[in-house]
């Protein structure tokens, strides 16, 4: 199946603070680029193959230009909705489990967002024109990003630095997404009807999509380098959280040593970062973290297959297909 067609909808009116901040070089940039009607702007537009806007944009150009990686860090990447929350929680506990105990009533997981221990590229460190010099933090470094494989700073691909990516099932990350994207809205912008919105979610238009083309970048990359990149499913964390832990600890190069085990330590990792321990949170029911957002909606059910309760039959079939179409022949399939 060819890729859709998406064309440009020129009665849309471009919200006025949508360009403002931004650099000259990026509103050069959109200005040459493809766009579409976005879900919570104006617009999105396709930069190097995906679809954004324009703060995130001018952000990824500062990013590609100025962050220069070690060895010693760790990128964590997925295509939003997918269980990005989560997997930063897990990391930071893996990662830091030797400064500060898992069982520390005082762990910063319980007093920040798992978004504030480990930053965005593109909303916290160089959002809004900032060049952070990242070389004063110590090692190792934990990073997050949103941003598809081929779009990474050359330093990173270059760099013996871990990938973990987490993706999702589209099926259930759409649901997620509209969601998302719904309680996001201006007041002044009407919600985006499920309908539309899936249309444009099987165009590939979605932040940081298509999403078949997210996946495949890093899916390939983890087939070539599995030392290079980690490639997680939701689904299967959810069903095996501990194994998953486990494995993520290995690829992180700080396996859990037998005491650890027999003391429990994965199960208390489990536990500390779970949907619900991580909503009930008051940091998590009235803090902000990513821009302006209210963290509470980061937080909706965290459930496996919730999209039953959405889509029709024939949407169902419909994404499905594009599914095994475009990620079927490369051995990338969900439950």
């Amino acid at each position: 199946m060819g890729s859709p067609q998406i064309t440009e909808n020129p009665t849309i009116a471009v919200d006025e603070d949508e360009e403002n901040g931004i650099s000259a070089e990026c509103k050069e940039l959109i200005h040459g680029c493809r766009k579409e009607k976005g879900w919570r702007t104006s617009f999105l537009y396709e930069f190097q193959g995906f679809w954004c806007q324009p703060k995130e944009i001018d952000a990824i150009l500062s990013f590609q230009k100025h962050y220069l990686a070690r060895d010693s860090d760790v990128i964590l990447a997925t295509i939003p909705k997918s269980g990005t929350t989560w997997i930063k929680s897990l990391t930071f506990a893996i990662m830091n489990r030797n400064n500060v105990p898992v069982s520390d009533g005082n762990h910063p997981l319980l007093a920040s967002n798992p978004h504030d221990l480990v930053p965005f590229f593109e909303y916290k460190l160089y959002a809004n024109n900032q060049n952070p010099n990242l070389s004063i933090l110590p090692k190792p470094r934990i990073f997050a990003t949103h941003i598809p494989f081929g779009s990474l700073s050359e330093s990173i691909k270059s760099s013996d630095c871990r990938i973990v990516y987490v993706c999702r099932n589209p099926l259930d990350t759409f649901i997620s997404s509209w969601h998302y994207i719904n309680q996001l809205r201006r007041e002044s912008r009407p919600p985006i009807p499920l309908e539309e919105a899936f249309d444009m979610y099987c165009k590939g238009v979605i932040g940081y999509g298509p999403f078949w083309e997210h996946m495949l970048g890093y899916w390939k990359e983890s087939q070539e380098r599995p030392n290079k990149v980690l490639f997680m499913k939701y689904e299967d964390m959810k069903e095996d959280a501990m194994s998953h832990v486990k494995m993520l600890a290995n690829f992180l190069g700080l396996p859990f040593s037998v005491e650890e085990e027999k003391q429990g330590l994965i199960e208390e990792i489990v536990k500390l970062c779970s949907f619900k321990k991580l909503k009930d949170l008051e940091v998590n029911q009235n803090g902000k973290s990513i821009k302006n957002f209210d963290n509470k909606h980061l937080f909706r059910k965290g459930e496996v297959g919730d999209w039953v309760n959405y889509l029709s039959p024939s949407m169902a079939h419909q994404l499905s297909k594009i599914m095994d179409e475009k990620l079927g022949d490369f051995g990338l399939k969900f439950k």
